[in-house]
């Protein structure tokens, strides 16, 4: 075996990684946790990881938003943030690290919990057979 087939096989599937920035407003915070799938086979509009083609040691989170011919064409998700491929053009496949899964938005004030509360609340469909009166819609029919 060689030394980087080993270096492959003894790397996590996945990892944590802490979002720091507004580039993903309003899908991503910062402070999100997310939950990575490093190898993952990548789609356009998944959330991906990412090392800035420039900057080797930078990792970013974007959208992967078109493939392009050896790469992807990653952009963020607020559009007044330019940290993304219009400013540093196509990102290689191999500096794409991974495919997000799940993001975990921690709790640490009073305001993030109540916007966590109200994020958490969806509503609920209400089904119009059950609200109308039976015995009124018979009455209408019966005349």
């Amino acid at each position: 075996m060689r030394t980087e087939d080993a270096t492959l096989a003894a790397a996590p599937p996945f990892g944590w990684a802490v979002v720091q920035g507004p580039s993903m407003v309003p899908t991503l915070r910062d402070g999100d946790r997310l939950l990575v799938r490093y190898s993952s086979p990548v789609r356009p509009g998944d959330v991906v990881v990412a090392r800035h083609p420039f900057q080797q040691d930078l990792i970013m989170v974007k959208r992967a938003a078109q493939r392009r011919d050896g790469g992807w064409w990653l952009l963020g998700d607020n559009p007044y943030v330019p940290n993304d491929s219009r400013e540093f053009g196509m990102v290689p496949d191999d500096l794409v690290l991974g495919r997000v899964l799940a993001r975990y938005r921690p709790r640490n004030s009073y305001s993030s919990t109540v916007g966590w509360l109200f994020g958490a609340v969806r509503p609920v469909r209400l089904r119009l057979s059950a609200v109308v009166d039976r015995s009124f819609s018979r009455r209408l029919r019966a005349r």
